[in-house]
């Protein structure tokens, strides 16, 4: 019976129960309409997503193209998480200036933070367009032809697409190529911050709790929009104004429950929903083990270091949340796909989908994908670990590398594209600045000390004491004078050549060889989509997530992590307390947070039992890139903010299953309760539009 359960949960769910799914929010009339109000909606299609009127879909903004947000007053004020914003929150934030620790307030219009290269944008269309898209395109051709005549249809759908003279056209693809929409969108670009809370608030539980239920943290922050005084977009300028927007979404004062209908609006970054076994099994087996021990090896040292100091905890707060975040994530995704027994269902599926070929005919048109999967992942598995590896610790952990590969770019432009040196050489430049703004060398050679070996067992930390590139000074002579002489320089560093060994390996034989490796099983998926849609008609498919707005629909439920273990849906107030250890780095509670839990001074954002709720579970199918997603009620209301997903259902990235695949939420009654009775910043609550629904 394994195989039947997978099928209803991949393929077929039922009208009445449907969980999972990132769809297109211009096509939920029908299917979509109907299943949204069998788990309990009271909105039409149109409520969600109109061309012509003001909808959902107004209030949701693609929050600096890598998380969510959305608009909650009529002045632009905007909302997404904490973790979202904190680049922005530690930019302002220095020694005498601690935002990250103590948090940050707008009284007043005036007080609000402008940020360098920060932009909302929001959807104005979307536009089926695939018959344009792939125009002249034919099976004749080979991948590189195919892909060159889509890149001309996309270059001139958007020159002839409608828009206003401020307004931007993106065209995407769906199905793994096989179907292409355009966006037309409005980018904001004077986006201002208006509040944060410490990260004892916003981060609490760190990486302790992060991606476990269950959660306490407040992850929030507050920003505006600002626009010209014709409502658009606009550079900052003292003299623009709070942006008013098309709908923002009321707040509901009346929470959630196990049961609620739960819409969460947003764009999701990537999803790969419809990988073979093989594949599965590759990256949980394979591929992902050696990039959690890469990642482990530096936070060990980042961790241990920002503990001893505040001034490394300031510098290095959000390079260890990008770091540790991908890492406990591929655990948890690994966990969920054992749990979950995903790849014998998968290869379950497949059996199916070989049947469904045979008693259509289409074998020999089809029959070939499964075992050409087999074969490809078999070649590619190894080069692709060693070209991640090499992203790991020269671009994601290793600092010190990290300029020296940008540098071995400079030297390649000096000697092949003399044309572009100083474009290059400013950029460098700019990426020199930005590293040594929050670099500590002490931290960097202990992650070169762990990581390194991991990748090179020929390493040198010796190189630390006689390079340039650790001192910001020095680094910038290294780009003073001809190209030749600025090449020169670079290669009598000790750093730099070290490095360029391995860098002109990944160059010359890694990634040529990734590219190589990669491109079939990427014409093969393709296929693969094509032949699932054929072979099983009546199924129904959701395109996998590409940074495009979506919507996902579920309920709030609790769920069974394992044998005899149950978490409730909603966490409280109280098990911030009950977690609370004071001085500790993720535990740690601020005194008026204390305060007003002694004294039970909730004001008006306890629920009917009197406990302020923190965050809770919902079914919704969520992934990066929805960080900061309005959970949204039955009436189009406000209800919470999504921020992560349980361990075990990261897996939902390659396979929902909705006995474990939860996202959690931050009760928009306990970001109230922190902007009103913690900070103090009620003119921001009396900005919001709060509302009762459930007292109708």
């Amino acid at each position: 019976m394994k195989y039947i359960k997978f099928l209803f949960l991949f393929l077929f769910i039922q009208v009445t129960a449907q969980q999972g799914g990132m769809w297109i929010p211009s096509l939920l009339e029908g299917m979509n309409e109907q299943e949204m109000k069998s788990l309990g909606s009271k909105l039409s299609a149109k409520d969600i997503y109109d061309v012509n009127n003001s909808s959902l879909k107004d209030a949701i903004g693609h929050f600096n193209g890598g998380c969510t947000s959305e608009v909650i007053s009529s002045k632009g004020l905007i909302l997404t998480n904490h973790h979202c914003g904190f680049g922005q929150i530690q930019s302002h934030s220095s020694l005498e200036n601690d935002y990250l620790k103590n948090g940050f307030w707008a009284m007043n219009l005036a007080e609000e933070l402008p940020n360098n290269n920060l932009f909302v944008e929001f959807i104005v269309r979307i536009e089926d367009v695939t018959a344009k898209a792939l125009a002249g395109v034919t099976d004749a051709m080979s991948e590189r032809e195919k892909q060159s005549a889509i890149d001309k249809n996309i270059n001139a759908i958007k020159k002839s697409t409608k828009k206003e003279d401020w307004q931007l056209v993106k065209v995407s693809p769906f199905y793994k190529g096989n179907q292409y929409f355009s966006f037309v969108t409005e980018r904001f670009e004077d986006i201002r911050l208006v509040g944060a809370p410490p990260s004892s608030i916003g981060k609490f539980g760190s990486d302790t709790d992060n991606w476990v239920f269950p959660r306490h943290t407040g992850d929030f922050s507050l920003f505006r929009i600002y626009a010209d005084k014709n409502n658009r977009p606009a550079k900052y300028n003292k003299d623009n104004v709070p942006y008013k927007p098309k709908h923002f979404l009321p707040v509901s004062l009346d929470g959630v429950e196990e049961g609620d209908f739960t819409m969460v609006f947003g764009f999701p970054g990537r999803t790969n929903e419809y990988l073979p076994a093989t594949a599965i099994k590759h990256i949980t087996q394979e591929f992902n083990p050696s990039n959690i021990a890469i990642r482990e090896a530096a936070l060990k040292e980042i961790d241990a270091q920002m503990k001893a100091s505040d001034a490394v905890r300031i510098k290095y707060a959000s390079k260890q949340a990008r770091i540790a975040n991908a890492w406990k994530k591929w655990i948890g995704e690994n966990l969920g796909i054992q749990k979950s027994n995903a790849i014998q269902q998968r290869i379950e599926f497949e059996e199916i989908f070989k049947k469904a070929l045979k008693e259509k005919g289409l074998e020999g048109k089809y029959g070939n994908i499964l075992p050409e999967f087999e074969k490809l992942y078999k070649d590619f598995s190894s080069i692709n670990i060693k070209r991640r590896n090499f992203i790991e610790v020269f671009l994601v952990t290793n600092e010190l590398m990290q300029m020296a590969f940008r540098s071995y770019e400079l030297e390649m432009v000096a000697k092949n594209r003399p044309e572009l040196y100083e474009k290059v050489k400013t950029s460098l430049t700019g990426r020199l600045k930005g590293i040594h703004k929050n670099y500590d060398v002490n931290v960097d050679k202990g992650v070169f000390k762990n990581v390194m070996p991991l990748y090179n067992k020929n390493f040198e930390a010796s190189i630390y004491e006689s390079t340039s590139f650790t001192d910001l000074d020095k680094a910038l002579q290294l780009l003073e004078g001809s190209p030749e002489e600025v090449v020169k320089k670079l290669n009598d560093d000790a750093a730099y050549a070290y490095a360029k060994p391995m860098i002109q390996e990944f160059y010359t034989q890694i990634n040529p060889e990734f590219q190589q490796k990669n491109q079939p099983i990427v014409a093969l998926q393709k296929q693969y989509m094509k032949a699932l849609m054929e072979a099983l008609p009546k199924a129904r498919y959701f395109p996998d997530a590409n940074s495009t707005l979506r919507v996902t629909y579920g309920q709030v439920r609790g769920y069974s992590p394992r044998d005899a273990v149950y978490y409730n849906p909603v966490s409280y107030l109280d098990g911030v307390i009950e977690k609370y250890v004071p001085g500790d780095y993720e535990f740690d509670v601020p005194q008026k947070l204390r305060d007003l839990y002694k004294a039970k001074d909730y004001g008006q954002y306890a629920d009917k039992n009197g406990k302020v709720p923190v965050c809770f579970l919902g079914t919704n199918h969520t992934t990066g890139g929805n960080s900061g997603s309005p959970a949204i009620d039955a009436n189009g209301n406000l209800v919470g903010l999504n921020f992560d997903r349980v361990w075990e259902g990261t897996m939902s990235d390659m396979n929902y299953d909705p006995e474990i695949c939860r996202n959690i939420m931050v009760d928009l009654r306990y970001v109230l309760f922190i902007i009103d009775k913690y900070a103090g910043a009620k003119h921001l609550i009396d900005e919001m539009k709060l509302v009762h629904p459930k007292k109708k």
